[in-house]
């Protein structure tokens, strides 16, 4: 990893750390509540590992927080601006696209921004998120070619589409030259349907 993937995996593993802490869960119970291995768990909060944007998805489900709260500080004021390359870089291609996430909400209704670059050849699975999860995107160069459930649509410059997230899902640049993509994703209900925080004692 390099320095700004280890800083960013650092963060997120005290983010990690802090939020099972609070609700009081073991790394065991955030791991089965995750559907991760213990070691993951672990691995993250220890900034030992850059987990994919779905193993993020899934613990901070568990956590019944954002994905955003796990990559991003909290913030005292209502207003945060994210200059130009100060986003999380959570997706890495094999020839270099990113999948940035530039800035997001808190809970209970998150949405995020991402700004996406896939090379070309390059392509982005996506699982399926939690129930009720809509996306929408607009390719701002190139074209991009995206699977939903099903079906097959290409985007060129300037389209746009909306789509369930809840359902698997990819995005691919089939073309020869780098494709440019803005994602908006929204999950509502973050934490209304997740596990109750532990009893004391």
């Amino acid at each position: 990893m390099d320095e700004s993937t280890t800083s960013l995996a650092s963060a997120i593993g005290e983010r990690v750390r802090s939020e099972r802490q609070t609700r009081r869960l073991t790394l065991d119970q955030l791991a089965e509540a995750a559907g991760v291995s213990r070691r993951m768990v672990v691995n993250v909060e220890q900034g030992l590992v850059n987990p994919s944007v779905g193993t993020l998805l899934r613990i901070s489900d568990a956590l019944g927080v954002g994905l955003p709260a796990l990559v991003e500080p909290p913030r005292a004021k209502p207003v945060k601006i994210t200059r130009n390359g100060d986003g999380a870089a959570l997706w890495t291609g094999a020839s270099g696209g990113r999948g940035v996430l530039v800035a997001g909400t808190e809970k209970p209704d998150v949405v995020e921004l991402w700004d996406w670059t896939l090379e070309p050849g390059e392509s982005h699975r996506s699982e399926a998120h939690s129930s009720g999860t809509k996306e929408l995107l607009q390719v701002r160069q190139g074209a991009v070619t995206i699977s939903v459930a099903d079906q097959t649509v290409v985007l060129a410059d300037g389209d746009a589409m909306t789509f369930p997230g809840d359902v698997d899902h990819s995005y691919t640049n089939p073309g020869g030259q780098a494709a440019r993509f803005t994602l908006a994703v929204f999950e509502p209900g973050v934490g209304s349907g997740h596990m109750p925080e532990a009893p004391n004692g």
